[in-house]
């Protein structure tokens, strides 16, 4: 082997890259041949070209396009490069933020599907005990209680816009839920202009709030409709067992089934009110 005259098969075989790869880049303009046969076409390396090639693998592995490190092996700067990397350490750490909250969305998706296979499923009344949770509350105007289901379809656009306005991750746009006040709930009225989302104790959104861990009063259900009698039902029981309201109703979407033969939205939810057994 003369390795003052590798052909590009040798070349790419030392170097752990196709020929393909070879090809690309003498296109581009990052890596010429050092020498190519007028009558045959075939190109020929010199093995120290394979120091050049390092780098615009090890740049590749950085993140950086071909463009950019074309660039950079034209201008030959060293501080070109370095803020060029700093530029690029930015980029690669939102990237890892962004999937570090897809990956909680992912999990979170996971955990909910198997509290829906061991959630009742028939209606009944349960006690839970729940730990402290985080919660983060919207305003959208609007009595969900006063609606059809395009009424919840309304606020979770409301929503939707809140958390793009906000920069909140679109991660937390799952499960969400609507919420009546205790005040209300002592009142009897069925009043709910809030929709919520659940959200970890580290991220930097402003206005969360602290749920204390407790015993909820619970009910799921799959049915929208049903949601009004849910709460009489809770409150029925609540007041049946001389119970005392702790705090905030909520009602959790477990589930939000992904079937496109439904014409509505179909989901799986968690009515819940936190008590004490007097």
């Amino acid at each position: 082997m003369n390795l003052q005259k590798l052909t590009i098969g040798q070349m790419a075989e030392m170097n752990h890259v196709s020929e393909q790869t070879l090809r690309l880049y003498d296109r581009k303009g990052l890596l010429r041949p050092q020498s190519v046969d007028r009558v045959t076409g075939y190109r020929y390396y010199h093995i120290t070209q394979s120091a050049r090639l390092d780098l615009i693998q090890n740049l590749k592995l950085y993140g950086m396009t071909l463009q950019q490190i074309k660039t950079i092996l034209e201008e030959h700067d060293a501080g070109s490069l370095q803020r060029l990397l700093t530029r690029q350490t930015q980029a690669v750490e939102e990237k890892i933020r962004k999937l570090e909250h897809s990956l909680t969305a992912i999990n979170r998706m996971v955990e909910n599907y198997k509290r829906y296979e061991a959630m009742p499923q028939n209606g009944e009344i349960f006690i839970e005990f729940i730990p402290e949770r985080y919660i983060y509350r919207y305003n959208c105007g609007i009595n969900y209680f006063d609606q059809d289901q395009s009424g919840y379809e309304y606020m979770l656009r409301k929503l939707k816009h809140h958390i793009a306005d906000q920069g909140i991750p679109f991660s937390y746009f799952c499960n969400v839920g609507t919420t009546i006040r205790r005040e209300r709930l002592l009142a009897g009225e069925l009043y709910s202009d809030e929709v919520f989302f659940f959200a970890e104790q580290v991220t930097s959104m402003d206005n969360l709030e602290t749920l204390p861990p407790g015993a909820y009063v619970c009910l799921c259900s799959s049915e929208f409709s049903h949601e009004a009698d849910n709460v009489r039902r809770l409150m029925d029981y609540i007041t049946a067992h001389d119970c005392q309201i702790l705090g905030d109703y909520l009602c959790e979407v477990i589930i939000d089934f992904l079937a496109l033969d439904f014409e509505h939205r179909k989901v799986f939810y968690k009515t819940q009110i936190p008590v004490r057994f007097r």
